[in-house]
């Protein structure tokens, strides 16, 4: 069966070469054109894939994001944009987005990018990874359940959104072992980004501000000081 992607943005040459790509690649593609439009079609059409604008009419990509992600969507995020200051990528990295883009953009490297996206979450759906049971990954007082796509820390349900709780299910898996950034960016995000590993440091922020009652002196997830991070203190 054809993965279904949709493509929120209003221009017009945006969206043809997006359509023809992404046809020619073996995809389904839906069409919206602004941001109201754009959640419509999330519920009604239940994409694989969202390519997502942020300067959109009605409601801009930024609001769609967080709304979706504030309702228990999780489908994958790629947000696709004209601006270029990091500020503008961190915001939409932590609101949910899986990954970021900026116009203009080469035809190939958004394919790889969506093929990358894609395969992370039927590596997640197909995983029979076993802890405690088939689904289950307990440790200490962190419990990580697969096939909900939950985790509770001390029995409270952590509000995570899917890269978070990828990155988290890898940091579980490999608890006590140094983690570089870049094994991090291949293994989560399943591509380089080129040296750019500032999305790592967002999402250990992000997961730190959910496990650490002092992030400034973490006891759970550590830095290792110029290497990337280490998951220690739950075994």
């Amino acid at each position: 069966m054809k993965k279904k992607i949709l493509v929120v943005d209003d221009e017009f040459s945006i969206v043809t070469l997006l359509q023809y790509n992404l046809e020619q690649g073996g995809y389904d593609v839906i069409v919206a054109n602004d941001g109201e439009s754009g959640m419509r079609a999330v519920y009604e059409q239940q994409p694989d894939l969202i390519i997502l604008d942020i300067m959109l009419p009605i409601m801009d990509g930024i609001e769609v994001c967080k709304k979706l992600r504030q309702n228990k969507v999780f489908t994958p995020i790629l947000i696709l944009s004209a601006k270029v200051e990091e500020f503008d990528k961190i915001i939409g990295l932590e609101l949910g987005a899986d990954d970021y883009i900026t116009k203009p953009f080469s035809p190939r490297e958004l394919m790889a990018r969506v093929k990358a996206l894609l395969r992370r979450v039927e590596f997640l759906q197909s995983s029979e990874v076993v802890v405690l049971d088939e689904n289950v990954i307990v440790v200490a007082d962190l419990e990580v359940r697969l096939d909900e796509y939950l985790a509770t820390f001390r029995k409270e349900p952590l509000e995570l959104t899917r890269k978070e709780f990828e990155l988290l299910r890898y940091l579980v898996e490999r608890r006590g072992k140094v983690l570089s950034r870049d094994v991090l960016l291949k293994n989560v995000w399943d591509y380089s980004f080129i040296g750019d590993t500032r999305i790592v440091d967002v999402h250990i922020s992000n997961l730190r501000d959910k496990i650490e009652e002092d992030t400034k002196n973490p006891k759970y997830i550590k830095t290792i000081r110029g290497i990337g991070y280490k998951l220690e203190g739950l075994v």
